[in-house]
């Protein structure tokens, strides 16, 4: 069947422009007028462009499907104290049924007894069916929450967070810290994954390394207990590191009953950290941290970002990483400075929202590790500290390469991680060096590839031929 072209222009219609301009819009508005804080309520601030409704009408709606259930509680009763109400709306045009919209939902109705709540029992309520399932909605995103800060505190968020991350590895502040990726990503053994990590452990400008998403625990082949023995065994034989430590985080996956089975065993074969993402088992990271808190060594938690495109469309994604900070991820994927359209979202105003709730400050609960990651390379690594600095977060900043470091080959035609590690350091030292100070995102590569032949730095060199075959020509 062939299609028309009003059908075509429709199916390619690109939702990225209206999405950042929409975010800066939101962003405009809040920051002129930010959502209420409520001692007694979370603060829910969605976007809606309704059909027929009116923004005010929307919270008797909200309430009644997500609260309390009846649209006329009686004054003063416990129903009453259990019902949403509205908190204030900003609409955008004459029509009123499009702008934001602020919902105070009551802490009487989801308040566990001793002052606490869950993110799970949180996302269900002001994320609900009501939301985003009706077709009255065309179009809702769930993009800010204010919760009060009596609440907070009950959080444990992160066991360690940047800070902590540096202590327990003897990270200096004020220098970047690195991390790599297995590669292969699935398809190992463990004592292939052995061997893997020794190299990177050879290696002393790595404080992380972690498995991919792609390589499962509980395989017959691959148990991923025996993959962690082998890893800090490897370790465990490095000497050349200056003292510094190595956290080595395997992946762990599976059903909620699985999980905390995983978990106790690769923290039992030494593992000091894991690697996991909650977007298809909500509240994972709050189980581990509550399960594992009461060792001498907790694990870091990586909170991979598997999934999180799923959830994005509907909730703006600070949201959901305010959510998972609090929850006790110690470690967040973001995503990468560089020049041209980027290989990962987030981006723009999204990106620099993300980073923020990651590394702001919020009441007893300590700051989740930025990981700059999705195609971080020898190319970019420049412009990503030099970011890190300008904004003042090289100490909260971990700089994670996969295949720049493990895909690189060595002149016999073989994956040569240590000639990937020594091409990222002399990137390094090139920007160290303030030689390419002042030049624009756009100029950088072609910039540091003319300082890497005039310098004759063959490893970067090398790296940038095979990352960037037609620049490097």
């Amino acid at each position: 069947m062939k299609l028309d072209a009003k059908t075509l222009d429709m199916l390619w219609h690109d939702a990225a422009a209206r999405e950042e301009r929409l975010r800066a819009i939101i962003t405009e508005r809040l920051t002129a007028s930010p959502p209420p804080k409520i001692d007694d309520a979370v603060v829910a601030t969605y976007f809606f462009a309704f059909r027929t409704m009116r923004l005010e009408k929307a919270v008797t709606e909200i309430s009644y499907h997500a609260t309390s259930g009846v649209k006329n509680p009686p004054p003063g009763s416990l129903l009453e104290q259990c019902s949403a109400k509205p908190a204030g709306v900003d609409a955008f045009d004459d029509t009123g049924r499009l702008g934001l919209l602020h919902v105070a939902f009551p802490l009487k109705m989801m308040l566990q007894p001793d002052g606490h709540l869950t993110s799970s029992d949180l996302l269900h309520t002001v994320a609900a069916a009501i939301i985003f399932d009706v077709y009255e909605n065309q179009d809702s995103r769930f993009v800010a929450l204010q919760i009060p800060d009596k609440v907070m505190r009950t959080f444990p968020g992160p066991a360690y967070g940047p800070q902590g991350i540096r202590r327990i590895t003897q990270w200096p502040q004020h220098e970047p810290a690195f991390g790599t990726i297995l590669k292969p990503t699935a398809g190992i053994t463990p004592a292939e994954v052995g061997d893997l990590v020794e190299q990177i452990a050879q290696c002393p400008m790595f404080l992380f390394v972690k498995e991919d998403e792609d390589l499962y625990p509980n395989l017959d082949y691959s148990p991923v207990a025996d993959r962690t023995r082998r890893a800090m065994a490897a370790i465990a034989r490095s000497r050349n590191r200056g003292g510094k430590g190595l956290i080595f985080a395997p992946h762990i996956s599976g059903s909620p009953h699985e999980l905390l089975d995983t978990v106790s065993a690769v923290l039992d074969a030494g593992a000091t950290g894991v690697m996991l993402s909650e977007t298809f088992a909500g509240g994972a990271y709050r189980m581990i941290r509550e399960a594992t808190k009461r060792r001498a060594n907790p694990p870091v938690i990586y909170g991979h970002n598997a999934g999180i495109g799923v959830k994005t469309r509907g909730i703006y994604r600070e949201v959901i990483d305010l959510l998972a900070r609090l929850d006790g991820m110690d470690m967040r994927q973001t995503s990468v400075v560089q020049a041209g359209p980027p290989f990962l979202l987030p981006y723009g105003m999204e990106w620099r929202a993300s980073e923020g709730t990651l590394t702001k400050p919020l009441p007893g609960i300590a700051p989740t590790m930025i990981v700059r990651a999705g195609g971080l390379d020898q190319g970019n690594i420049g412009l990503n500290i030099a970011d890190a600095e300008q904004r003042g977060l090289s100490a909260d900043v971990l700089f994670l390469a996969g295949s720049a470091i493990n895909s690189i080959k060595n002149a016999a035609g073989k994956y040569d991680p240590r000639l990937g590690a020594e091409a990222m350091t002399q990137a390094i030292d090139v920007h160290r060096s303030g030689e390419l100070r002042g030049v624009g995102i756009a100029e950088h590569l072609k910039a540091l590839i003319a300082v890497a032949e005039r310098r004759q730095l063959k490893a970067l060199r090398e790296a940038l031929r095979q990352r960037y075959p037609k620049d490097a020509a």
